[in-house]
């Protein structure tokens, strides 16, 4: 009897999305050694100019003109007036999909993004296949472009999503609430006295984290520049992501900081950071979201992206997960008040942990495998 073979699609290598899909790869390989595991990147595999324009295109948006995100996300009038666009640019994939079909042959297709799902899902209608296909959610809420009737299993993040989606119209039998996957190492006990001797800082003052996402975004210079003026004595840590120029700036304006800070560009170790930490600052990406859970981080947001990252900050602040500043002066006055109040850090480290799924990959990688089994048998 020949491997499994499951082919894991996202899109764009320098976003949750890919981190989703890499966290079930890794969770994959543990569960069975023999598996054969292929990880595509969606857009660049099947039209890597239009992944190019479409990328740009979308750091433009949220950039210069927020709103007009927001509007588009989640918005059913508007996948109304694509939906032949959108159809045409699946029609146009059939080939590269069916090579990809063709010299793999994989027996089930996990995608952590909506496009390849939905682009997946349509060849299967298209040609009639008999081929399990998992959208994994990586964010706290579930728009419009995930709905498919030929996505045969929707995992979510949290059983209120789920309810979301039965609201939609996908019944609870297409659904598994088994949380975002993350890397297990975000599940697992760090020696943070190692940490703190490794990035040289003193275990005895709180650390704050500052992050923006994997490309470093949003407003952390004056994020930086306001902790910076906090009455504690504290330590920053600013993980910049792919920005360099933000890397820069932090390095060179280091020696006029008043407060110890620690500045880190795409970091393989937001598991450690998150650690030490007292709290982090940070705008609301699903995955960012789901490791800070998972180390029960308390959550401070300021300026979520208008989109998926506004409806994350949702989810978590009615959770009770985090909280959310509208302005700069804001930030500084809660977050001296909760570094001056150890019950309401301990309060939402708690909640935080309620909410976490450290073993998500595994968990997901384990369905997907039973769903192969169960695939061989009906073929057999």
């Amino acid at each position: 009897m020949r491997a499994k073979r499951i082919l894991l699609m996202h899109i764009s290598n320098v976003t949750g999305h890919h981190r989703a899909s890499l966290a079930i790869e890794d969770a994959l390989r543990e569960v069975d050694q023999n598996v054969e595991v292929r990880n595509i990147n969606a857009f660049n595999y099947t039209n890597s100019y239009l992944a190019r324009y479409i990328y740009k295109l979308y750091i433009l948006i949220i950039k210069a003109v927020p709103w007009l995100w927001d509007y588009l996300y989640d918005n059913e009038a508007v996948l109304k007036r694509i939906k032949k666009l959108r159809a045409l640019i699946h029609r146009l994939s059939d080939k590269k999909i069916k090579k990809l079909f063709d010299e793999f042959t994989p027996d089930i297709v996990v995608c952590t993004q909506a496009f390849p799902c939905g682009m997946v899902a349509d060849y299967k209608y298209r040609h009639n296949l008999n081929l399990p296909l998992v959208g994994v959610l990586t964010d706290y809420a579930p728009h419009v472009y995930w709905l498919n009737d030929y996505i045969d299993l929707y995992v979510v993040p949290d059983p209120k999503v789920g309810k979301k989606l039965l609201q939609k119209g996908v019944s609870g039998e297409r659904q598994r609430t088994l949380g975002i996957p993350i890397d297990k190492k975000f599940g697992q006990q760090t020696n943070c006295e190692e940490v703190f001797r490794k990035l040289k800082l003193d275990p005895k003052l709180p650390v704050i984290l500052i992050m923006g996402g994997s490309q470093g975004l949003g407003p952390i210079k004056k994020i930086i520049q306001t902790l910076d003026r906090l009455t504690q004595d504290i330590q920053l840590i600013v993980a910049c992501g792919t920005n360099k120029r933000l890397y820069k700036w932090i390095r060179k304006n280091k020696p006029f900081l008043t407060k110890t800070i620690c500045v880190v560009g795409y970091a393989e170790n937001i598991d450690e950071l998150m650690a030490i930490s007292s709290l982090i600052v940070t705008k609301t990406g699903g995955l960012t979201s789901a490791e800070a859970l998972a180390k029960s981080l308390p959550i401070v947001i300021i300026n979520p992206l208008p989109g998926q990252e506004s409806l994350n900050t949702k989810f978590l602040l009615k959770s009770g997960a985090a909280l959310k500043v509208g302005n700069f002066l804001e930030l500084r006055s809660l977050v001296e008040r909760l570094l001056s109040d150890d019950s309401k850090l301990k309060q939402l480290r708690n909640k935080a942990c309620s909410l976490a799924y450290p073993d998500s990959a595994l968990k997901i990688a384990q369905t997907v495998l039973n769903m192969t089994d169960s695939q061989h048998t009906n073929n057999n």
